[in-house]
């Protein structure tokens, strides 16, 4: 153990070379995986301390079964991908690692994805999950190679029309 001043800066470098490098990962991430909007509603996360952020649960379409295959359920993994600017899910097979899928539970057309994100908002901003009927929340993800996606920006669809990205700063 370094005494004094040299083992505080030492412990300072140190941690700050550990967030230098998650930061870095994530910005790595964003600009070499690919990325796409995801259906999303919003969901209470029913916590007595709470932040400026809105938790989010990921709907994708419900992935077409194989022939021969029986219905899948609850607790069913999916693959994500990037197909056309939209996050499109595949069931996952015996030979996918657990590491490179994610749990599912069906609803109807869409499947809802085992973990929600959190998305954080600035102070000051309105909550951007509280939006008119006629309105749908989407949410542009980064697709990692391993976890769950996480949310870059959010947008608004109304009726059939294009996501329109919300300005949220």
């Amino acid at each position: 153990m370094i005494p004094g001043p040299a083992g505080g800066l030492l412990v300072a470098l140190l941690q700050g070379g550990l967030l230098l490098s998650l930061g870095g990962q994530l910005l790595l991430d964003r600009a070499t995986r690919p990325r796409g909007w995801i259906l999303s509603e919003p969901v209470d996360p029913y916590l007595p301390i709470r932040g400026r952020y809105v938790n989010l649960a990921l709907l994708v379409p419900a992935p077409e079964v194989p022939i021969g295959q029986s219905r899948p359920w609850s607790g069913e993994r999916l693959v994500l991908r990037n197909e056309a600017a939209r996050v499109q899910a595949t069931l996952a097979t015996d030979a996918t690692p657990r590491s490179e899928s994610l749990p599912a539970t069906p609803q109807g057309k869409r499947w809802r994805l085992g973990p929600s994100v959190a998305y954080f908002i600035p102070p000051g901003v309105a909550d951007p999950s509280r939006r008119p009927a006629d309105e749908r929340l989407w949410v542009e993800v980064t697709l990692p190679a391993q976890g769950p996606p996480r949310p870059i920006r959010l947008g608004v669809q109304r009726g059939d029309g294009p996501i329109t990205p919300l300005e949220l700063r």
